[in-house]
């Protein structure tokens, strides 16, 4: 059962939940109210990290088929 909290397909639903969030975030604060900016920045950042992070795990989970 601890296998499956920690498997790499659990982890790709957990980044992409975060990665959700933020985008949600993001665009709530982009529209409702004038921000700070480095705050907005910093969201973005973030969500550009997590963005790269499930790339690669879907690459170590599905390597790309040969051509």
């Amino acid at each position: 059962m601890d296998n499956n909290l920690h498997s790499p397909q659990r982890q790709l639903i957990e980044l992409r939940m975060e990665h959700a969030d933020l985008d949600e975030l993001i665009d709530r604060n982009s529209l409702d109210r004038p921000t700070d900016e480095l705050t907005l920045r910093r969201l973005k950042k973030r969500r550009l990290a997590l963005r790269d992070q499930i790339t690669r795990l879907e690459v170590a989970v599905e390597p790309p088929e040969k051509a």
